[in-house]
């Protein structure tokens, strides 16, 4: 057991169950979809009773924000200080991307309830509008900087948008064949047509 290990504080009982039922509703999520997916479902998915899992999460709504907002923790460092400089923003999304691999289940998560949330009435509908227009006011104003002196090259508005779609249709291509797509080949190979060099380095925050 590392330093790092041993001083991090050990959880409580019910912290520990609140996770597993995360983690229970994440899988379910991801392979089923949010509509289709009960609160009977995910108790049985964590070992606990029905009146046990409402005991930590009062409806199915609550639990798809503590789904989303987990991943979120962790990448808004790399994506959303305010002192990053273009380059890094950029360098840090790639380096998200290249850690999704590693993450099948949540990157199917993401997909499937993407596309459920265009529904205005989905439950997840304004956290995904509020997440989509952040990380493009946030690209617009990287391109703006890294596209600056290039002749020829999109808008940045469009650029921040062509990039989130690319990262999008990489991840369903990716999620289908896995052993035939780069995810992070494709996005940095996007960046290099816009003419911009990526810095080879991935982001420093661990992932969840």
């Amino acid at each position: 057991m590392s330093d790092r290990e041993r001083d991090r504080p050990r959880m409580t009982k019910g912290e520990r169950t609140r996770q597993r039922i995360i983690e229970a509703a994440t899988e379910l999520f991801s392979r089923s979809g949010y509509r289709a997916v009960s609160l009977r479902d995910i108790a049985a998915q964590a070992g606990l009773t029905h009146a046990g899992l409402l005991h930590h999460f009062p409806s199915k709504e609550a639990m798809l924000i503590h789904v989303l907002s987990r991943r979120d923790e962790v990448d808004a460092p790399l994506v959303l200080e305010p002192d990053l400089t273009p380059e890094r923003l950029v360098s840090n999304i790639i380096g998200i991307v290249e850690r999704n691999v590693g993450t099948p289940g949540l990157v199917s998560l993401y997909v499937n309830l993407s596309a459920e949330a265009t529904d205005p009435a989905h439950p997840a509908h304004t956290y995904f509008f509020h997440r989509y227009r952040i990380l493009r006011e946030h690209l617009v104003g990287a391109f703006s900087v890294l596209l600056a002196d290039l002749p020829g090259s999109p808008s940045p508005e469009t650029a921040a948008q062509q990039f989130l779609a690319v990262q999008d249709g990489l991840q369903i291509q990716w999620l289908l064949e896995p052993e035939t797509v780069d995810m992070r080949a494709g996005a940095v190979a996007f960046l290099r047509y816009l003419g911009i060099d990526v810095v080879e380095e991935g982001p420093t925050s661990e992932g969840a």
